[in-house]
């Protein structure tokens, strides 16, 4: 999901009296535009709910997202979860980059992306219509 956009729509929200916590990534745009409450996760984008298949640390982030939502100080608020991607911060000069990646690696990784878009449209034209 695109930070941008769901940071102006939680404005727009907020601007009508709807309260609003942003779960993202993506410090710099979040921050720029200007959400009442934000909480930051040090991860790779796409994973602003926690790490992907531990439910653990999803949980604890829904959870730290709801305390932001309830006690946040004063507007622009931003909070940074205290979990972490890796021990090791290399992961961020690691993490999609196609320069650090041998051309057997990203043919790998082109096969398994092409085969995962295969098995979303088979579901997808598998499914009823909706009405």
């Amino acid at each position: 999901m695109c930070h941008q956009t769901v940071s102006l729509a939680a404005r727009h929200l907020e601007a009508n009296g709807i309260p609003t916590v942003i779960m993202g990534c993506a410090k710099d745009i979040v921050e720029y535009v200007g959400v009442s409450r934000f909480l930051f996760s040090d991860f790779p984008l796409g994973n602003p709910a926690g790490r992907p298949g531990d439910p653990e640390s999803q949980a604890f982030t829904l959870e730290l997202a709801l305390r932001v939502l309830e006690t946040a100080p004063a507007p622009r608020t931003t909070v940074q979860s205290p979990l972490r991607w890796s021990d090791n911060p290399d992961w961020k000069l690691d993490y999609s980059n196609i320069a650090r990646l041998s051309p057997e690696e990203i043919a790998r990784r082109r096969a398994e992306f092409d085969r995962q878009k295969e098995i979303a449209r088979t579901a997808r034209d598998k499914a009823p219509a909706s009405e």
